[in-house]
């Protein structure tokens, strides 16, 4: 999976700017998924246009700087819906806090157990932040195709925040007996 199929994705959605992209998508929609920051979105507008999978329009304005404004041409939707079919391997998962605790025997049980409050400080942060987007219910008449992708990926990420934070409350109590 690449950065440039998320964009290409959603600019297949509608015309941006590299801004909007940053502001509208990465930031309030799937930063849960997959963060970029804008220096990575800007290279990869650039390597996009290169490869003819999108265009730019500049948008002349007179009280503010031009605007260049993205969408995807054919080749670049024929590379989106190429990419959408191709099965995805297992992602290589890095877990730092599980290294530390497969080597955490040598510390007192407290230091330990500080450390995994603090995962569950930024899992329930982050399981928040799920909540906090809006998306209709999977059983609701008037849901569109669209939305019940984006409702079964955020239902699959509350899953997985919320498994982390019952083994983290399993893991205090585990070593807080022990």
């Amino acid at each position: 999976m690449s950065l440039a199929h998320i964009i290409l994705g959603l600019l297949q959605q509608e015309q941006m700017t590299g801004y909007d992209l940053k502001i509208n998508c990465f930031d309030q929609c799937i930063a849960h998924l997959w963060p970029a920051d804008q220096a990575q979105i800007y290279r990869t507008l650039d390597k996009l246009e290169a490869q003819s999978w999108i265009t730019c329009t500049v948008e002349i304005q007179s009280d503010r700087p031009n605007r260049k404004v993205y969408s995807t041409t054919d080749a670049g939707k024929a590379e989106l819906v190429r990419w959408l079919q191709c099965p995805q391997p297992l992602p290589t998962v890095r877990e730092p806090l599980l290294m530390q605790l497969f080597f955490a025997a040598q510390l007192p049980n407290e230091a330990i157990i500080n450390l995994l409050k603090q995962q569950l400080v930024v899992h329930g942060e982050k399981m928040v932040n799920c909540q906090a987007i809006k998306v209709l219910p999977l059983n609701q008449a008037s849901i569109n195709r669209e939305q019940v992708m984006h409702q079964l990926v955020l239902d699959l990420i509350m899953q997985r925040e919320q498994t982390y934070i019952d083994w983290l409350k399993t893991a205090i109590e585990v070593i807080s007996t022990n």
